[in-house]
């Protein structure tokens, strides 16, 4: 480095400046610094000092600014006048910074440290600067030591000196000041002193980025657990991969462990593994290990302490020895501390952060996170007895009485309950652990042994266990030898069932039904279960031969079994006008009938006869409604909403989704609740409103069909509409952070939904202002809807992707992408819209070629371009194309304007007054286009009117332009609304400037 010549210092310097933050930025700061030095170039040196600090500033080794600081502020020592007055004012700035973070090296004493404040002051007030930034600083060094006295006097002395030059930003100054009302314990007051960099938009380069991570805590204490999670999923996408945010990554890890999201938690932490070693700023490394070890401790409590975290000091680490070792490093910073503060604050505080305990259960956060494999609970992690310790309290059991257990059981299981399944599984474990008890109820009796045998068949069946099938022959057994018939035909029928799924002979399976039809038809008539059990074995039998023929046909004529059709129209028809059918009880077959209507409209379906559908649906709720299963309606009304929906009747779709959904509170499974809430969703996103309550409906989905283990599956697609409600809701960081997080899965489901989500989360990152990934995402997507029947897809999505790759000032590969678009579109069968706005964008991309400036070829190019673009549209009638021809004729003048030499430059004035006035021609043309449009295009027209006035001007003409702009404000006033009157009053204002 020593040997650069002084131009090639500037020249790096620069590009340095413009690098990204980091050690090997740093790095080369440093070098830079030292080859300045060596030149004898004061000013050079001086320069090379700023980048440094600056470089350090945000970073992991914030606290070496120190040294450069010293440095330059000797130099304005030595010589004053030397420094620039904005030299001068960047090294007081800069006063400020070393000030809050000398505090943060343990090895510097304290009386430096106050030394260094005691400077600061004097040269501040020498320089007439107000104390509001040094009773900043020393509110950081009084909070550190833990002098609560020395730290009320220098935030009241902060609150009262008056904001000037010197102050920190109002953000940062927000960010303080709250959390020294969290540190208080006043989450209240904390939120409330935030709120303008929460909600309000204020903001710098750090912010709102650490006060996001400060709030979560607190919001959650405060039950205010929506607002955590959005500043959850907007914060971490701020931090992410940020070295000078590591202590707001910590807090989020930290949220994550205390939520009940510790997978999350460990997914974030193996994105910034790379930085848990030691570094430069040691209070950042204790920062951000201790939301870690938050974590870790956590994951050891739920019995995961042998589990495997990241990769730490040459090799991979399971839970305990990374606690063990972040822990050592982290404890062994906060002893340096205290060492040098002569407290035991920062160790304490360390100590009480990581054994906070959870605060939720759990939080759903609707991002897609692997889930943790089951484990032991230790019992010293909940603090509570072990199992062999669990015995009574206060005469009570622990354990629910086994007889009662089975009566309500068998009640709910009598009733068609949801909770059944779940109450025999008690019954089950109970049963294994021993933990029978007293009552009528016991394992010898033969009834009670079937309904346990049932329970571990249908268990065994939903698993794809054979075993199944004897387990139900078992059960059948038993029933018998209980006397309870009924559910012996019941167990004989299921016997059949299981045959059908492991795919046994059809003659077998044939017999089986009949065997089955006949246990149920010699039942005693006076057995009030005999209808249901007859009707229930037709039902059956119906069903499975149905499967029986398709398994026999290699390639159905039809998608629908039209023999099942009008088998079970004849069973409605000669069951559903029972007057039991419509009978609540357990003599009540409703429930066989409307699922008879609801598995005909299913076919329906699909064959997309959504006329015939509907009436079924609606009918199968009502029958289940009156039977008093109102559970079992939800499926029914839920379909039903869905093909109103599509049927547009958006309305009458939302008011049957939200009956639905009110008789869901009783389903048990996580895929029918979180299928009605996705129902909704949908519903009223279609109708454009509410988006914030479809929000909730779609997370609370996620949720639950995560707990069902369906995240990879159903799970993706609710996070996709999850993702469409957050972009509508105008949450754009969350819905990205969802989709992102789905994107994996998404892209297993089949390219059209693949396809689907890489346009909505490109559409997402450029309203994030990320373009570069922005284009990538709909890239990625043009190449897989490549050879799609419909070449309209490629080259939309190509369309975006040139316009994000514009939009990041990558011009080259802009326009390859924008000269592909065009080529998709002409094949496509011709857009004229989509073409001209291609070649309109060429345009621009032209104009802007810096290499051809001297030859003026890139103008050349983009006129001629524009020119292609007026041929596209020119003659239309049809309105869309007229606009496009406005348009068109609009951006052409303006590219002429850009072409215009300013001021005393110009060396061709004919050439430049008949541009101007090419250009008043265009702008004229464009406006009369616009007229036909009326209000729609009033400030398409307005612009046109402003540059053709303007131009008018340039030329000498303007009283010309004053006329126009005056006939502009008279046309104006004559129309209402807002948007009229604002216009009208901008005239008025460009009416003043011409005069």
């Amino acid at each position: 480095m020593t040997t650069m010549t002084p131009d090639e210092i500037r020249r790096e310097l620069g590009e340095n400046a413009r690098a990204p933050h980091g050690t090997a930025r740093n790095a080369h700061a440093e070098a830079l610094g030292a080859a300045a030095e060596a030149t004898g170039d004061r000013v050079l040196f001086r320069r090379a000092l700023v980048v440094m600090i600056e470089a350090y500033e945000y970073s992991a080794e914030r606290t070496k600014m120190v040294v450069p600081f010293a440095r330059l502020l000797q130099e304005y020592d030595r010589d004053p006048g030397a420094f620039a007055s904005h030299e001068v004012h960047r090294l007081f700035w800069r006063f400020k910074w070393v000030a809050g973070r000398i505090v943060e090296s343990p090895e510097i004493p304290l009386t430096a440290v106050d030394g260094w404040l005691t400077d600061m002051e004097r040269r501040y007030r020498l320089a007439g600067y107000s104390e509001r930034a040094v009773r900043q600083a020393e509110f950081y060094l009084a909070d550190a030591t833990g002098d609560h006295a020395r730290m009320e006097r220098a935030i009241t002395g902060w609150a009262a000196a008056e904001r000037d030059a010197m102050s920190d930003c109002h953000a940062c100054e927000i960010n303080t000041q709250g959390w020294y009302w969290a540190r208080k314990g006043n989450d209240a007051r904390a939120i409330e002193v935030w709120q303008p960099v929460l909600t309000d938009g204020l903001g710098c380069m750090e912010e709102p980025h650490r006060v996001l991570a400060h709030a979560l805590l607190p919001l959650v204490r405060l039950g205010r657990t929506d607002e955590a999670r959005t500043y959850h999923l907007r914060g971490h996408r701020m931090v992410r991969g940020k070295e000078s945010l590591l202590r707001s990554v910590g807090e989020h890890i930290e949220f994550c462990a205390l939520t009940g999201n510790e997978s999350r938690g460990l997914e974030i932490l193996a994105e910034h593994a790379g930085h848990l070693g030691p570094l430069a700023d040691v209070e950042s490394q204790m920062e951000f290990a201790g939301g870690v070890l938050v974590l870790l401790r956590r994951l050891t409590d739920l019995g995961h302490g042998d589990g495997p975290t990241v990769a730490y000091q040459g090799r991979n680490r399971s839970v305990k020895e990374l606690y063990e070792l972040l822990f050592a490093a982290a404890t062994d910073i906060a002893a340096r501390f205290d060492a040098r503060n002569g407290t035991a604050l920062v160790s304490q505080r360390l100590v009480d952060r990581i054994g906070q305990q959870p605060l939720v259960g759990v939080l759903p956060l609707g991002v897609r996170s692997a889930q943790l494999p089951s484990a032991p609970l230790p019992a010293q992690a909940t603090g509570g007895p072990t199992a062999t310790e669990r015995g009574t309290a206060e005469g009570g059991r622990t354990e629910p009485d086994f007889a009662e257990l089975v009566d309500r059981a068998r009640a709910a299981r009598q009733q068609g309950h949801p909770s059944a399944d779940g109450l025999w599984a008690e019954v089950a474990r109970l049963a294994e652990t021993g933990g029978v008890g007293t009552g009528d109820a016991d394992l010898s009796d033969p009834a009670v042994a079937g309904d346990l045998l049932v329970h571990r068949a249908a268990t065994a069946a939903s698993t794809g266990d054979p075993a199944a099938r004897s387990l139900y022959a078992e059960a059948a057994v038993s029933y018998r030898a209980a006397g309870q018939h009924s559910r012996a035909s019941h167990a004989q029928l299921a016997i059949a069932g299981c045959a059908t799924q492991f795919d046994a002979e059809p003659a077998e399976i044939r017999d089986l039904l009949a065997a089955a039809m006949r246990s149920a038809q010699v039942l005693d008539e006076t057995d009030p279960e005999r209808l249901r059990r007859i009707l229930g074995a037709e039902l059956t039998t119906l069903r499975i031969e149905s499967h029986l023929r398709e398994r026999a046909t290699d390639e159905p004529e039809s998608p629908v079994d039209h023999r099942l059709v009008g088998e079970l129209e004849g069973f409605v028809a000669a069951y559903g006008n029972e007057p039991a059918a419509l009978t609540a009880g357990p003599r009540s077959v409703a429930d066989l009938v409307a699922n008879s209507e609801l598995l005909l409209a299913k076919l329906a379906l699909t064959i997309d006869d959504l006329d015939r559908s509907v009436p079924l649906l609606s009918s199968a709720a009502r029958r289940l409604l009156a039977a008093e299963q109102p559970w079992d309606a939800v499926e029914p009304l839920s379909i039903q909403a869905s093909v109103l929906a599509a049927r547009g009747e958006l309305e009458a779709a939302e008011s049957i989704a939200r009956t639905a959904l009110g008789h869901a509170a009783e389903l048990t499974e996580g895929a029918d609740q979180a299928g009605v809430r996705l129902t909704l969703a949908d519903i009223l996103l279609r109708r454009g409103e509410r988006a914030e309550e479809a929000v909730l409906h779609a997370l609370e989905a996620t949720h639950w069909l995560d707990q069902a283990g369906l995240a990879a599956t159903s799970g993706a697609g609710a996070r996709l509409l999850l993702a469409r409600a957050y972009a509508a809701a105008e949450r754009p960081a969350e819905a990205a952070e969802v989709l992102q997080s789905a994107l994996p899965d998404l892209l297993e489901h089949g390219e059209g939904e693949g396809v689907q989500a890489r346009e909505l989360l490109g559409g997402l990152l450029r309203e994030l202002h990320d373009p570069r990934a922005a284009a990538e995402q709909y890239l990625l997507a043009a190449e897989t809807a490549k050879g799609w029947d419909e070449p309209r897809f490629e080259a939309g999505l190509a369309h975006s992707a040139a316009e994000a790759l514009a939009a990041a000032r990558l011009h080259g590969e802009a326009e390859v992408a924008y000269g592909r678009t065009l080529e998709l579109w002409r094949g496509a069968g011709g857009s004229p819209v989509a073409e001209v706005r291609v070649l309109r964008s060429l345009a621009w991309l032209a104009a802007e070629e810096v290499e051809d400036e001297e030859s003026g070829a890139g103008i050349v190019r983009a006129r001629g371009l524009m020119e292609q673009a007026l041929a596209v549209v020119d003659g239309s009638e049809e309105p869309g194309m007229r606009y496009e021809l406005a348009q068109t004729r609009q951006q052409l003048a303006r590219l002429l304007q850009g072409t215009l030499p300013e001021g005393e430059d110009d060396s061709s004035p004919e050439a430049s007054r008949a541009t101007r006035e090419q250009m008043v021609g265009l702008f004229d043309q464009a406006a009369a286009l616009y007229t036909e449009f009326a209000d729609d295009a009033l400030d398409e027209r307005f612009q046109c009117v402003a540059y053709a006035a303007w131009t008018e001007e340039e030329l000498g003409r303007a009283d010309s332009a004053i006329a126009r702009v005056t006939a502009l404000i008279t046309e104006l006033a004559a129309l209402e609304g807002d948007r009229a009157t604002d216009l009208k009053n901008r005239a008025e204002r460009l009416l003043d400037q011409l005069g």
